[in-house]
């Protein structure tokens, strides 16, 4: 590969650390051109930009990247491809269901939120994470319920408040 071509590649790696805040380091080796194929459409629907890479070429781009990506260094080692997302659980849950068929991808090491997890020990606990737009959701959800519970016990307090008065008024 000439000079050019990687310059151009780390470039590109750059781009796409600098667009998607997520990124997961996997081992998808020993894999047949069709299972990858099938696993690039999956995340294709998913919005999830999977990329086979050298790992020198990716480790370049991250020393070039804004983020400090130094802590996944060590994972770059072997067949590596690499994960982009803007939904830091997403290629957690889309590689445990694709392990229900196949024994891979292996996960090497993810960086979600600006921490780091290694090992493919860590999936679950990815899969758990929820997402930015999963925790504002949660959030208001729990900042509403004490204003609904309020004027529920108003709406209804008011019904028992007139009854009360009704007797009254009647006696």
């Amino acid at each position: 590969m000439k000079i050019e071509q990687k310059s151009q590649i780390v470039d590109e790696l750059v781009k796409d650390l600098a667009a998607y805040p997520h990124v997961y380091v996997t081992d998808i080796s020993g894999f047949t051109v069709e299972t990858v194929n099938q696993l690039r459409r999956i995340c294709y629907r998913r919005d999830i930009k999977l990329k086979v890479v050298k790992n020198t070429l990716l480790k370049r781009a991250m020393e070039q990247a804004e983020t400090d990506y130094s802590e996944i260094y060590p994972a770059l080692a072997g067949t590596t491809s690499v994960m982009f997302t803007t939904t830091g659980n997403a290629p957690a849950r889309l590689i445990k269901e694709f392990r229900a068929k196949n024994k891979k991808p292996l996960l090497k090491a993810a960086f979600i939120e600006e921490a780091t997890y290694f090992g493919d020990d860590q999936l679950e606990n990815l899969c758990n994470v929820k997402s930015r737009e999963e925790l504002i959701g949660d959030l208001v959800g729990l900042l509403q319920s004490p204003a609904k519970n309020v004027v529920s016990a108003l709406k209804s307090g008011g019904g028992k408040l007139a009854g009360i008065v009704k007797t009254l008024s009647e006696k």
